[in-house]
């Protein structure tokens, strides 16, 4: 992911160590919300948050938690949906 960033940002910012860079790479592609509201969380510590979103929008990526925020389908959502069908509301 880091490497993404190479074109975007001055090299002395790629040299710091960023959370996407430390931790499990498959944590910015979860599947379950509780872990992607940590990538979300570990995102909000990052030097280079608002270019990392920037380049996530720009580039529609297509899902993963990019600048903090969760993409789906190239655009933001407000948080990861579990699996399966919605409940039904009680009438």
């Amino acid at each position: 992911m880091t490497a993404l960033f190479e074109d975007l940002i001055p090299v002395a910012v790629t040299q710091v160590e960023t959370p996407c860079a430390t931790a499990d790479p498959e944590l910015w592609f979860a599947q379950q919300p509780a872990d992607v509201e940590f990538a979300k969380a570990l995102c909000s510590t990052c030097p280079v948050v608002r270019a990392c979103l920037a380049g996530a929008k720009e580039r529609e990526e297509p899902w993963g938690v990019w600048g903090g925020e969760l993409f789906e389908r190239g655009v933001v959502v407000p948080r990861k949906r579990p699996r399966g069908r919605p409940r039904k509301n009680a009438a």
